[in-house]
């Protein structure tokens, strides 16, 4: 038991220095981000969201929270995560290829205005730099969330796009942060377009 509670402790605690060195090299970026998501809604244009494994999870997180509620009673708003139509996923996987699962989707529902919301703890993955490709040939800005030193993903973003980058190598830890980042963008989102808490 005591060994247990030792790895228990030490996840915790890497968990809070992580967050806690996150929140001086995130904040403003944060803000940008938030800023821009919140400029795409009041336009009437839509945030897509997509990434893999864990980060498919924060996608379809991101977009739940938005077309149902966060903390606070309100229409819903227009987002859709790229992740979770089993049939449109296998078969572009399989008719093509996997590396194209997002950026066909991003190129038949995407339109200028709109944003690609990434997420990615190391940015590596073809797929999502394929989205991204095909977001930026859409007109459209993108925000990456990511880790370690960002990868190809953080080398294909162009101007006025924002990469939210946890300064971590840790898998683990950079999704614990992500979490962390989904939820400020929905309080963010919330305040600036039903207003304040307070």
């Amino acid at each position: 038991m005591p060994h247990k509670v030792a790895v228990i402790t030490e996840i915790f605690r890497a968990s809070i220095a992580l967050k806690s060195a996150s929140v001086t090299v995130l904040s403003e970026p944060i803000a940008e981000a938030a800023g821009k998501l919140v400029d795409c809604l009041r336009q009437g244009h839509k945030i897509l969201s997509c990434g893999n494994g864990g980060s498919a999870a924060d996608a379809q997180h991101f977009s739940s929270e938005m077309l149902n509620r966060f903390e606070r009673d309100r229409e819903g708003f227009a987002a859709i995560a790229l992740t979770t139509d089993a049939s449109t996923l296998t078969s572009i996987a399989n008719d093509y290829d996997f590396s194209q699962v997002f950026s066909k989707q991003v190129k038949a529902l995407g339109h200028a205005g709109d944003i690609l919301l990434v997420f990615s703890t190391s940015g590596a993955s073809p797929n999502v730099v394929k989205a991204i490709e095909a977001a930026h040939a859409r007109l459209m800005h993108v925000i990456l969330v990511t880790g370690r030193d960002g990868g190809h993903a953080a080398r294909a973003l162009r101007a006025g796009d924002v990469e939210l980058r946890v300064p971590s190598n840790t898998t683990a830890r950079i999704q614990e942060v992500h979490l962390t980042i989904i939820h400020c963008l929905c309080e963010l989102i919330d305040d600036e377009l039903i207003g304040d808490k307070t």
